[in-house]
């Protein structure tokens, strides 16, 4: 493939519940560090939720941000860090695209005016002129956009849980088409603001309890009972290989294959074995086979069977391989919706330089219907790793799965 369909990530800007930089997340998942802690929520009441904790003032004003929303705010804070970390000073503002995947958007903000309608008797007077804007679906791209003045094309992709890895996808797209010179693409959650999703989940028994909030997530282990909402964001840079090489980019890895398909099966229920079709198609595309695969990034959200339905479909993709490692995110951060599938992938590239592979937590009484011959847990694994594929997976039985490859860039 020539250099200039080759597709490649040279910055990545985050905000996760344990770190607001890629060197202190990374820091963080390596030590075992939970950014879970306890909340109270309207109408909820205290609930286990991953909150992050980063300087919302460093690319916008305090103005700017009241007019926004918060994830427009995670977003520009990410996509800023993000140019920096790819050491872009200046960018062609009408050649380069904004891709955002989303869960959900405007939950947030339609409850908080309803509560804040309330208290003037419903008088619709009070209903904010600023509504419209902050609850159309490509608000947090477009906010970027504004920040930046960037004036090329911006949307979001509703791809529920498997959002931020068809962001890449799409970013990936766009740039092998010419449509753009730059992408930044990524996942944003601001889900944590919302009691309805809480509700939602609590509603299908799917939302997670403990007495420590720090364990609440514990995908793969026998006492898992649901999901930890997370909210947080992560943006990267992707650029062709030709025009990383031209500016003597640093490079995080080649975004090498991808796929989506659907489960067409449930609303809810997620099916292994069309999630197994997925990662399958992702590799023929990247022209490589299972053996190949150094690192497993999973989706798995603590819940009963969808863990079961994803260990079912990575033990048969990756059927007799003795060396092939998984590991699981959420455990550390909880469930950050949109954002998931790129802040996993993002906490997981540093694997390429370090030899390193960061641990599940939680994993104390391992479900014997999870079996995973590989998972690391406990403790980081030291490892080649030069394949990672990155699982996500979402309701409606939407699945996406990215692969990156390291590699030497002369």
């Amino acid at each position: 493939m020539r250099d200039s369909q080759r597709i490649v990530i040279t910055g990545i800007g985050l905000a996760a519940p344990n770190g607001s930089s890629l060197a202190e997340y990374r820091a963080s998942l390596l030590a075992g560090e939970s950014g879970v802690r306890e909340i109270s929520l309207r109408h909820i009441g205290r609930v286990p939720a991953g909150i992050c904790d980063f300087d919302a003032t460093r690319h916008r004003s305090r103005k700017e941000n009241r007019r926004g929303t918060r994830a427009g705010c995670i977003g520009v804070y990410c996509a800023r860090e993000a140019l920096a970390d790819a050491g872009v000073s200046s960018l062609d503002p009408a050649a380069t695209g904004v891709y955002i995947g989303l869960t959900e958007h405007g939950t947030v903000e339609t409850e908080h005016e309803l509560h804040s309608l309330a208290e003037y008797g419903n008088d619709l007077a009070f209903w904010s002129h600023h509504h419209n804007p902050r609850t159309v679906l490509n608000n947090p791209a477009g906010e970027i956009t504004i920040n930046l003045g960037i004036t090329g094309p911006h949307y979001t992709l509703g791809g529920a849980c498997a959002a931020g890895n068809l962001a890449l996808v799409h970013g990936a797209q766009m740039l092998r088409l010419g449509e753009v010179e730059l992408a930044l693409a990524g996942g944003i959650s601001e889900s944590t603001s919302s009691f309805g999703i809480f509700a939602s989940f609590r509603a299908q028994g799917a939302l997670a309890k403990h007495d420590d909030p720090k364990a609440a997530c514990r995908p793969f282990d026998r006492g898992r009972n649901g999901i930890v909402v997370a909210e947080g964001g992560c943006v990267m840079v992707l650029e062709t290989l030709e025009r990383a090489r031209a500016r003597g980019a640093r490079i995080y890895g080649e975004i090498a294959g991808y796929a989506v398909n659907s489960d067409a099966r449930d609303f809810v229920l997620p099916l292994g074995e069309r999630q197994a079709e997925c990662m399958r198609l992702a590799l023929a595309r990247a022209g490589m086979g299972p053996e190949e695969v150094d690192l497993v990034s999973s989706h798995a959200t603590g819940t009963p069977q969808g863990d079961i339905e994803e260990a079912r479909a990575i033990n048969s993709v990756f059927a007799g391989r003795s060396r092939l490692l998984v590991n699981n995110t959420k455990s550390l951060i909880g469930h950050a919706m949109g954002a998931a599938g790129v802040l996993e992938l993002a906490g997981n590239l540093p694997s390429f330089a370090d030899g390193m592979v960061h641990p599940t937590i939680n994993l104390d009484d391992p479900d014997p219907e999870c079996a995973l011959a590989g998972i690391v847990h406990g403790r980081p694994a030291d490892a080649e790793v030069s394949v990672i594929l990155n699982n996500s997976f979402g309701m409606l039985g939407i699945n996406s799965v990215v692969v990156v490859r390291k590699g030497s860039w002369p």
